[in-house]
């Protein structure tokens, strides 16, 4: 052993595990839950809290320890304490940073969380659940285009209050481009609703148009505060149950001004019940589609009127189904209303949906197939050579290859996937490959034109490795682009693998199969 540590290369080899060790900082300790998000304009982010950024390591998220005093050790006790502790107005949160006091305002805090994780590894969409969409702009568009269309989309995704939002630029090998979505926890229906339609959202008099969703006509719109948004009726139909929806806006001086103009040519009329309103009504139009229209007082002709109610429908079997669909008819209305509409149509080209539990045990198959797969190498080996002192080195080689693979998506903050398993798997598979033919070149038998000393078989067997590794790398290059990016996980992964085994791991190999069979 001390003959090894005497070894440039195997020194190197163990100071990049240690760095690994760093990168992906096992937590032993991990009571309480950690915020994934926080909701703007929530009653938490209103108490303060703010969610984790892009850069911050899963392990360094905030925890939440305590909940008015009771201890909080994993989800199931946040869930079971939360419902407990909502019948309150305050909410007492204690965190490993600070304590927050929240004022209630709906029954929701506007927090997203998580167990805490044992590690800096994310979990892409295969391993956590969640959805994943590939979208094509109908049109032709340019990078900066692109560009700008994500960030309306970012804004959406996060105004809507969807967490661990993932957005990508994906083009494929004909120049197409795309945009790639994955989103954590959400459900197919709920992002399909929320990103396959442009979003154009406007209000309509005598099919003329008064505003329309985004920054430029509407100032405020009312969320997460019960005076002026929430569930105002619910009523039993043929269908089942119905509940209408309303939440207040604000308009923009030249919005009200339109209205007044409109309004003020329209007749007043009197109903059967004798109150008044306007010939005409206000229709609101989504994608083109009436959602609602409502009566206007004849109060409003010719008013500069700045705050409409807008309203909307839920209708589900019973009344809580009713609930629940209008609450997300009005988050998607008011969101839609925030970010105004997208700037150019997409169309839904795939959509992959993977639930939590699945990627659970993705995970666990995952591993229990690279531990069975190294096991099965090393016996193979073992036949082969019927030396303990190269299946050791090969071993320990194969598991460093995978830390150290694993260690760079940590360090880089990528999220792995099966494709990112597949390609550790693919990277591990030739190196295992290259440690035997370095075996095969070092333990050869020293006759005829093969008497070659120690340097010359390694160069020799180093000779075959970097042209394969330099084969296998032309290999991968165009699956960066193949099928609109969804291989670039495979590719990305065996490529950083093969490059780990060709800089650190192979040297420090031949390193430790040179010294331990010299003798």
């Amino acid at each position: 052993m001390l003959k090894l540590l005497k070894k440039t290369r195997v020194v190197v080899l163990l100071f990049f595990l240690i760095v690994t060790a760093i990168a992906i900082n096992p937590q032993f300790e991990t009571k309480g839950v950690s915020i994934k998000s926080v909701e703007k304009d929530s009653s938490a982010y209103l108490a303060g809290m703010v969610s984790p950024t892009q850069e911050t390591a899963p392990t360094n998220y905030e925890r939440i320890s305590m909940l008015n005093g009771e201890q909080v050790n994993n989800i199931d006790d946040y869930n079971l304490i939360l419902s407990e502790v909502l019948m309150n107005d305050t909410v007492r949160i204690q965190t490993n940073k600070e304590e927050y006091s929240v004022q209630k305002t709906t029954n929701d805090l506007g927090l997203t969380v998580q167990n805490v994780p044992s590690n800096n590894l994310r979990k892409g969409l295969e391993l956590q659940g969640g959805t994943r969409v590939l979208l094509k702009p109908e049109e032709k568009i340019t990078d900066t285009q692109r560009d700008e269309l994500i960030q309306v989309m970012q804004y959406r995704l996060n105004t809507y209050g969807l967490s661990d939002i993932q957005i990508k630029k994906s083009d494929d090998l004909l120049g197409n481009k795309y945009i790639l979505i994955e989103i954590a926890g959400a459900t197919k229906q709920e992002v399909s609703d929320l990103i396959a339609s442009q979003g154009v959202f406007e209000a309509r008099i005598d099919n003329q148009t008064v505003f329309s969703g985004g920054q430029e006509d509407i100032t405020f719109v009312c969320r997460n505060d019960g005076t002026c948004a929430g569930i105002r009726e619910c009523v039993t139909v043929t269908e089942g149950e119905y509940c209408k929806f309303e939440f207040q806006i604000r308009l923009s001086a030249e919005a009200a001004k339109k209205h007044a103009e409109i309004t003020k040519e329209l007749e007043v009329i009197t109903n059967e019940d004798g109150q008044e309103y306007l010939s005409k009504k206000l229709d609101f139009y989504l994608d083109d589609k009436q959602v609602d229209s409502l009566n206007i007082g004849a109060d409003l002709k010719g008013v500069e009127a700045t705050q409409i109610v807008i309203s909307g429908p839920g209708i589900g079997v019973d009344q809580q189904e009713a609930i629940q669909d209008a609450l997300t008819q009005m988050n998607k209305l008011q969101t839609i209303l925030i970010t105004g509409s997208f700037p150019f149509k997409l169309s839904i080209e795939r959509v992959d949906t993977i639930s939590p539990a699945i990627g659970s045990e993705f995970t666990k198959n995952a591993m229990i197939a690279g531990i069975i797969s190294i096991l099965a190498v090393s016996i193979i080996i073992f036949i082969r050579y019927k030396n303990p002192r190269v299946v050791g080195p090969v071993l320990f080689v194969s598991l460093s290859e995978i830390l150290l693979t694993l260690g760079f998506a940590a360090l880089v903050k990528y999220n792995l996937d099966l494709a990112a398993i597949a390609g550790i798997i693919a990277a591990v598979g030739t190196g295992v490959n290259d440690q035997i033919v370095i075996t095969d070149e070092i333990l050869a038998k020293q006759v005829g034109e093969y008497n070659y000393n120690w340097k010359q078989k390694i160069k020799k067997a180093f000779s075959i490795i970097v042209a394969a590794y330099l084969t296998i790398l032309a290999a991968m290059l165009p699956l960066f682009w193949a099928g609109a990016g969804l291989l670039r996980g495979f590719a990305l992964v065996t490529v950083v693998g093969m490059s780990i085994g060709i800089f650190i791991t192979r040297p420090a190999f031949a390193a430790m199969i040179e010294t331990l069979n010299k003798d």
